[in-house]
């Protein structure tokens, strides 16, 4: 008995002296149960599009705990888990947007946050339909920035419109000065030279459309700097034929290098024939053209014969190498031409022979057609007339007779009668 007791007491002294230590180290390094939230979450908006979200670290938390803190908007998305207590995104403040926020003492995911605290900012306040729409901006030539839209369903229709924009290289937002109008579309254009070696093509330009009475809801949108590029024509400097393949060679629009573009060369010849060739990476050596020259660019046109009129243009676009919109194509450069020039002359007399040799050749088969119509189906022959011919001509030809003997018989009576009267006169004398 004695050694039971001594063995359960041994136990139970193993049992609090454990659960001792589990206590211990629960309380200097076992993160706690339940973590509290954070506190002071507030969300303001900087320049046009700039949401910055800020927060105080939960009261009450462990000294011992490394806080970090779990965050993502609206529907779970754009997950963090980050030491900073603040948290900034550039989103067009066209709809309600929030955030939610909750602290853990860990970077993993898997370990569950505490109580999540969300902080929203909506859109401005105006009738949505009153909002222009389809607001859009393209890059041109990494020069200058257009943009356009059209107006909202309740608006009026002598709205003066007005747009601000900003980006990371200016110091405050600014005011577009060159509004226009095309058609029923409203744009305005401002300067936006690209900035050399810098980033400057990472960021994005924020954009806000609303009018000068405050009448209508603001719109707003975020232009990416590396996609909506459009830019310049090439220019054609040289055409020249050489082993069978006419050489085509152009410069770069400015403000661009070779591999960040793709091109398009359009070759139409005096049969009136078009051929577009797509061209991904366009260099060719030739003694006839200029070499080492960073923005010259050299394609060789197969089977183009010399002997023929071509009339050669180009295209140029961004491609996914260095741009992540690749479908605005550059108008089309002006036109350069090569080979012989087919007469004009030739072609107008062309044009005058052929409608007279036609209308000749026309004449002539229905003639033909004519004739061959009256071989083939000769005229039945009337009856009637053939006996009226046979009976009416007889009895006009017996007139004829009858009186030519009338006519036959007074002359011989009166030459009787003369002949009587000269031999009396003979016989008297």
């Amino acid at each position: 008995m004695a050694s039971r007791l001594t063995a359960a007491h041994l136990a139970w002294f193993v049992f609090i002296l454990g659960g001792g230590w589990i206590l211990l180290l629960n309380k200097k390094r076992i993160l706690p149960l339940c973590k509290p939230p954070v506190t002071n979450l507030s969300v303001s908006v900087e320049n046009l599009c700039t949401i910055i979200w800020t927060w105080n670290p939960p009261e009450g938390a462990s000294p011992n705990c490394s806080l970090w803190y779990f965050s993502h908007f609206g529907d779970k998305q754009d997950k963090k888990i980050a030491p900073e207590t603040r948290r900034s995104k550039e989103v067009p403040l066209n709809e309600r947007i929030c955030l939610q926020v909750g602290s853990q003492c860990s970077t993993n995911e898997s370990e569950k946050p505490s109580i999540l605290v969300e902080k929203c900012i909506s859109p401005p306040e105006g009738d949505p339909e009153s909002a222009v729409t389809e607001l859009q901006c393209v890059w041109h030539n990494l020069s200058y920035m257009k943009c356009s839209w059209l107006p909202g369903k309740n608006t009026s229709p002598d709205t003066n419109y007005t747009l601000y924009y900003w980006h990371s290289s200016l110091g405050n937002i600014l005011q577009c000065k060159n509004i226009y109008r095309e058609g029923q579309h409203i744009g305005c254009s401002f300067d936006l030279t690209k900035v050399k070696d810098s980033s400057f093509e990472q960021h994005s330009v924020q954009i806000m459309v609303k009018d000068n009475a405050g009448k209508i809801r603001p719109s707003f949108n975020i232009v990416p700097l590396t996609s909506h590029v459009k830019p310049d024509p090439p220019h054609i400097k040289n055409l020249f034929f050489q082993n069978g393949g006419l050489y085509v060679q152009w410069e770069n629009p400015q403000n661009f290098i070779s591999r960040c573009l793709s091109y398009e060369v359009e070759v139409n010849n005096s049969q009136t024939e078009t051929h577009v060739f797509s061209v991904e990476e366009a260099r060719c050596q030739n003694s006839e053209f200029e070499r080492n020259e960073e923005d010259t660019i050299c394609f060789m046109v197969p089977g183009v014969l010399p002997d023929t009129f071509n009339t050669v243009r180009i295209r140029v676009k961004t491609n996914k190498l260095c741009y992540e919109d690749d479908k605005l194509w550059s108008n089309w450069s002006q036109a350069m031409s090569i080979g012989e020039k087919p007469n004009p002359t030739f072609y107008i007399t062309m044009l005058l022979i052929i409608p007279v040799v036609v209308a000749g050749a026309i004449i002539v088969l229905l003639l033909y057609l004519k004739r061959l119509k009256i071989i083939i189906f000769p005229p039945i022959p009337d009856p009637g007339k053939i006996f009226k011919e046979m009976f009416g001509d007889q009895n006009d030809d017996t007139l004829q007779w009858k009186k030519y003997d009338i006519y036959e018989k007074q002359t011989k009576e009166e030459t009787d009668s003369v002949v009587l009267i000269e031999n009396l006169k003979k016989a008297s004398q």
